[in-house]
């Protein structure tokens, strides 16, 4: 059972921004001030979800598929990139369950508490997934990096 079993990790960070606006998730963050600074709408979390079901499969990252010199990809909806790379994976690999993702988005503010439910459920949606198995956490870095946001990803997975 072991060697069906396949583990991913994914980080991703950018810098914030005023004039942006800051989406976690594909969810807005509404009274966030600033945004990730990104050639795509900067979504750390679903870049690191993609990075993460990628490098399960020994796959490479996302800016091999979406690369940021492309201007077709400029402020490109991170939902689109995490489905184009899900059907990349469906075709080039084996079928795969996904057990569990593990989501830690580190940002000083605003605070995202409130919308804790609303990332995970529509996260989940995106990976057909139920929303109990998507867990996530968020931090800040203590004033330590506060004019950025950052996400890690872990996810467990099994191939048929």
């Amino acid at each position: 059972m072991l060697e069906k079993l396949r583990i991913g990790f994914g980080e991703d960070a950018h810098a914030l921004s005023t004039g942006r606006s800051l989406v976690i998730g594909n969810v807005v963050i509404e009274e966030a001030e600033q945004g990730a600074l990104a050639h795509s709408d900067g979504d750390v979390l679903l870049h690191a979800l993609s990075d993460a079901l990628l490098s399960a499969f020994a796959m490479g990252d996302i800016g091999h598929y979406f690369p940021p010199s492309n201007p077709a990809f400029k402020d490109m909806d991170s939902s689109e990139i995490l489905v184009k790379l899900l059907e990349q994976i469906h075709q080039d690999h084996e079928t795969f369950d996904l057990h569990n993702v593990a989501a830690v988005v580190t940002l000083d503010k605003p605070k995202l508490g409130k919308y804790r439910d609303q990332i995970r459920a529509r996260v989940a949606e995106l990976l057909g997934l139920e929303p109990a198995r998507m867990g996530l956490t968020f931090k800040t870095s203590e004033g330590l990096a506060s004019g950025h946001i950052q996400a890690r990803v872990t996810l467990l997975l099994s191939v048929s």
